[in-house]
């Protein structure tokens, strides 16, 4: 069957409607996005696809989770590409709505997360989760699915969302899905199309020194503080790059670490997050470290 396009909320929900009226039993599989998609979108749908009956892509840049000064206005868009790599990963209905289906009104409703929106991006963005409560809290309500799929690179979002959806008892599994990155382990970003080549070259140094903190992790006496420093001496090396953020928190609860806390078979998950500009661009990355010294590369 072909790939059905949808680009306003009436229409998704008819279709869904006819789906889960023909075959009740069927999963329905959700993966978010904002577009312009990649490799790394690609393994989120090729994995919706392995688990669940049915497939839902959802594009839409969603204006309220950009703040007055970001690049909401030159975020990347090429809606035939993104039809095209749909169709490809087997998608059974591209949800592409415009803004003014989306908000037809501004919002009155508010989606706040308190707690694990504090530090890392929420932070450095503030207003950023806000939004993104709101729109995804929107698309569970229209394509009701019961799996949403989302990638490790924004771990923040994953907690974000999670956390959204066991307070509010929703009835969707948030799926966590691995990081995808290029050959020399620049994680996979639509914003990366930003990046000069000298500024591309550069920005492999997240990767690297995330890379670095794995054995780093494991030395004898190793402490959260002095962790944290040594991923920031890394990042610094690259001339180009201005950190916004280094920081090491539990995961997903994203609470700090003690500064002198023994690292080596420290009892939670922890996360390195990171998050730096190159020029104009802003790049994320993180790694997760599972307790008793093993690592979970994302």
């Amino acid at each position: 069957m072909r790939m059905i396009v949808c680009t306003t909320i009436n229409e998704a929900r008819a279709q869904l409607a006819k789906r889960r009226l023909d075959a009740p039993e069927v999963a329905i599989g959700l993966v978010p996005t904002m577009g312009y998609l990649h490799e790394g979108h690609a393994s989120l749908m090729r994995r919706a696809k392995e688990e669940c009956g049915y497939t839902v892509l959802s594009v839409f840049v969603n204006p309220l989770q950009f703040g007055p000064n970001e690049d909401f206005d030159r975020y990347p868009r090429s809606a035939e590409q993104d039809i095209a790599l749909a169709e490809a990963c087997g998608i059974d209905l591209l949800f592409m709505p415009t803004v003014s289906e989306m908000y037809p009104v501004k919002p009155l409703t508010s989606v706040i997360i308190d707690s694990v929106t504090d530090r890392l991006c929420g932070a450095s963005r503030p207003g950023h989760f806000d939004g993104v409560g709101i729109v995804v809290c929107k698309l569970f309500h229209i394509i009701e699915p019961h799996r949403a799929y989302f990638g490790m690179k924004d771990a923040q979002q994953i907690a974000v969302v999670k956390r959204m959806v066991d307070d509010l008892n929703m009835p969707v599994e948030i799926v966590p899905c691995d990081t995808v990155r290029e050959d020399d382990g620049l994680a996979k970003s639509s914003r990366n199309v930003y990046l000069n080549e000298q500024e591309r070259q550069q920005a492999v140094v997240l990767s690297k020194s995330l890379q670095a903190a794995e054995h780093w992790l494991r030395e004898p006496g190793m402490t959260a503080e002095r962790l944290a420093g040594m991923v920031r001496k890394t990042i610094e090396e690259a001339p180009l790059a201005v950190i916004d953020y280094v920081e090491l928190l539990t995961y997903p609860d994203l609470s700090p670490v003690e500064a002198q806390a023994l690292l080596p078979n420290y009892p939670d998950t922890l996360i390195i997050a990171l998050a730096v500009k190159f020029g104009g661009t802003r790049l994320i990355d993180n790694r997760l470290f599972i307790p008793l010294g093993g690592v979970q590369y994302v």
